[in-house]
């Protein structure tokens, strides 16, 4: 037997206090956990006991000569730590005893410790020097069961649709012209839609399922094929199709809509404009109603008033625009009119003029272009008139008389269309983090050692920090946007000015959190990352617009905000305004307390993963912007400053605001999907990923928190101290995680992801 000084229960204890004493994360509560697993060790004599406890004071560490001598120890004992093991340390600890000691029984004390102390085995296997068998990634989880915890109700749609993917039309190639690129991707369409996807939303009656969160789920898969086939398909069925479906009446449902969801009948959507951006209010494309031939003249008035980026527009037969709708002389405000651009023979018509964006930094599949329309006359049964008409009599006519309720009420019916446009980047930012760590799973590089294997990329803390928070995010928002889509669709919810406000913050959160997860993936395979033939330089540039179209997200986190400030509305005027400060009047007037000392340096990690702290947490950064924010406001309307110029001057504070109230509704609408799993086991993983967006978004915010005094500077440190133990807690389980993404292998194209 080799010779050592200790007894086998001091022994077996030395390779966790190793770990323990390494680690600079040693908090009261975890040495707490070591102290009770030793009392209760009934094998452990009095004075193996006190020598034990004896090295557990914080204020009194082990020394470095001390440290030294039990990683000899460990390291002599040429026992190999097998990371697959169910207990990876804790059979480690006695195997190092059985090769001193003739007496080698498993503890349970020390299984105890691993448990409630979280130690993974990349936590410590470059602390001693012995040989490591690792383990690649966990199968204690099931990606099966996880990916049917994200498709939820929806499980046959999406899975049906996976297996349409199948066909050799959708494989992946890099095209080296636009022009061919787009056939292929029209093909697509159409293939899609014959087979049922493009009416999937739509009424039963015209060939559809009335099924607008499947849709959304659907939308989301074919992300994982290309985006430009995603956004060409949205243009044609959710915002072509769709305007028909939300702002028109049955005779347009009628004579376009099932043609729309089959692709027979090609559209587009122009409602953007060159000069007028996300000013949608501001577009200066008029439609006006001559009574004498009962038809509407569409006509672009000046340079930069043509239809801009508008997608579709070389493949499409009809435009859905929006321009200012003028009858009588009055200008009604933005409706939407059918407009035909080509005739059978796909020649333009007379008075449309449509110019080819050109190619993009990415989805060069997607036929953008700009459109002018010259004196062109349609015919009165054009105007998609669900909340506006124009009679017989040549007179106007809305159920709704207030211009600035009608105008909101017709873009509120194309809020699913941001929803899936966060969808869409979602779907991305999967595929990306799938590749980048399928990559980082087999790619090893550098080691201390050049008789042991180079280590694997995923095993580096860095690696592990730079996407593990982004692999929780991606859970956080699939549940969010899920749960926002719902809301959305249902009927008994007829007033849905709360969601837009909610939708209008997360599709700027997630479309940006999706741009910033790519740039990390991409960054994390290193050069590999930046060749096309690895698909996340092709979805790089394919998701960055996503920021923009759909409403550009610095406008939709301001109106957010004024949403969160006005309890409902998206947006303010002078006439308005003081309502709305009495409103908020009374939903501030319980002030906000100065946060307790002991709270703001309150470091235990029971307090830091309870979801109770995140909630208040964000809760308290959300109310003290709101509350803050108002003060400023009112103080400028006291000055004689008009409400307009007054926003203006605390517009970065309205961006605060939008972000905070959108973080803090993914994770409340997380956190009640994760209170509701009956699955025990499944729960647990899904608490961890809660927490760890939580911290990670406290951390990325602790400047502020720290400003207002919430937390503390030793609070703040052992929060970034417990987003890095949680991602490498997570690391056993990171190739589960992104295999429950669904993504079908065929999809996953990229060579090194093989």
């Amino acid at each position: 037997m080799k010779k050592n000084p200790y007894s086998p229960g001091i022994l077996q204890y030395i390779p966790f206090f190793y770990v323990i004493w390494s680690d600079d994360l040693v908090t009261a509560s975890e040495l707490n956990v070591v102290q009770k697993a030793i009392d209760q060790d009934d094998k452990l004599s009095k004075n193996e006991k006190r020598n034990l406890l004896d090295w557990l004071h914080p204020k009194n560490p082990p020394s470095n000569e001390e440290l030294k001598q039990w990683k000899q120890v460990v390291s002599n004992s040429e026992v190999k730590l097998v990371e697959s093991e169910t207990y990876p340390l804790a059979t480690f600890s006695q195997k190092v005893v059985c090769a001193y000691h003739n007496t080698c029984p498993f503890n349970e004390s020390l299984k105890h410790i691993e448990i409630n102390l979280g130690i993974q085995p990349n936590h410590y296997n470059h602390l001693f020097d012995v040989e490591v068998i690792h383990e690649v990634t966990s199968d204690f989880y099931d990606p099966e069961e996880i990916d049917s915890l994200l498709k939820g109700k929806h499980a046959q749609v999406v899975d049906e649709f996976r297996g349409v993917l199948k066909n050799d039309l959708f494989n992946w190639d890099i095209h080296r012209t636009k022009e061919a690129f787009r056939e292929v991707v029209l093909k697509q369409v159409q293939f899609l839609a014959e087979r049922g996807y493009g009416a999937l939303a739509y009424p039963k009656a015209y060939g559809g399922a009335e099924d607008m969160e499947g849709y959304a789920q659907v939308f989301e898969n074919m992300m994982f094929v290309d985006g430009s086939l995603t956004i060409k398909f949205g243009v044609q069925v959710g915002l072509f199709g769709g305007s028909i479906q939300k702002l028109g009446t049955k005779k347009h449902h009628d004579r376009y809509l099932a043609d729309a969801g089959k692709a027979n009948l090609l559209g587009c959507f122009a409602m953007t404009e060159t000069g007028h951006g996300s000013n949608v209010r501001g577009i200066k494309t008029t439609a006006t109603y001559d009574k004498e031939s009962d038809r509407i003249i569409v006509h672009t008035p000046g340079k930069n008033d043509n239809k801009e980026y508008i997608g579709n527009a070389l493949h499409s037969k009809m435009a859905s625009v929006f321009a200012q709708l003028i009858v009588n002389g009055k200008n009604q405000g933005v409706h939407a009119v059918l407009v035909p651009l080509r005739d059978s023979n796909h020649e333009l018509l007379e008075g449309i003029r449509v110019e080819d964006n050109g190619y993009k930094l990415g989805l060069n599949g997607v036929d953008n272009g700009k459109i002018w329309f010259d004196q062109v006359s349609v015919p009165r049964e054009n105007l998609l008139n669900k909340y506006g008409s124009i009679n017989d009599d040549g007179s106007y006519h809305s159920e709704i008389k207030n211009p600035n309720k009608r105008f909101f009420t017709m873009l509120g019916t194309l809020v699913g269309g941001r929803i899936c446009v966060a969808r869409a980047g979602l779907g991305g930012a999967k595929l990306a983090l799938a590749i980048a760590v399928k990559h980082a799973l087999k790619r090893r590089q550098f080691n201390d050692s050049i008789k042991i294997q180079e280590d694997l990329l995923m095993d580096y803390p860095s690696h592990q920090l730079r996407l593990t928070p982004l692999i929780a995010s991606a859970y956080v928002y699939h549940m969010t946007l899920d749960k926002m889509m719902a809301v959305y669709c249902d009927e008994t919810v007829p007033d849905k000015r709360k969601v837009e406000t909610q939708v209008a913050g997360l599709k700027s959160i997630i479309t940006w959190y999706a741009n910033d997860a790519i740039q990390e993936c991409r960054e994390a395979c290193g050069g590999k990352g930046y060749l096309l033939e690895n698909r996340i330089a092709d979805l790089k540039g394919d998701v960055d617009i996503f920021t923009t179209f759909e409403g550009d997200n610095t406008v939709l986190l301001q109106l957010a905000a004024k949403g969160v400030l006005s309890d409902f509305k998206a947006e303010f005027n002078s006439a308005g305004f003081a309502s709305v400060l009495k409103i908020l009047g009374i939903q501030i007037s319980d002030t906000l307390t100065t946060i307790n000392p002991l709270y703001s340096n309150k470091v235990d990690k029971d307090h830091l993963y309870n979801p109770k702290f995140h909630k208040h947490a964000f809760e308290y950064r959300r109310r003290r912007l709101t509350y803050t924010l108002a003060m400023r406001i009112r103080n400028y309307i006291k000055k004689g400053i008009p409400s307009y110029q007054a926003f203006l001057k605390v517009q970065t504070h309205l961006l605060s605001l939008g972000k905070a109230y959108s973080v803090e509704l993914a994770y409340d609408t997380f956190t009640d999907f994760v209170a509701d799993m009956k699955d025990d086991k499944n729960k647990a993983l899904f608490q961890k990923l809660g927490t760890l967006y939580a911290l990670h978004h406290i951390r990325e915010d602790a400047a502020w928190f720290v400003e207002q005094g919430y937390i503390g500077g030793t609070k703040s440190k052992a929060i970034r101290q417990r987003v890095e133990r949680l991602c490498t807690e997570l690391r056993p389980h990171i190739g589960a995680l992104v295999d429950g993404f669904g993504i079908p292998e065929h999809c996953i194209s990229a060579p090194i992801a093989q």
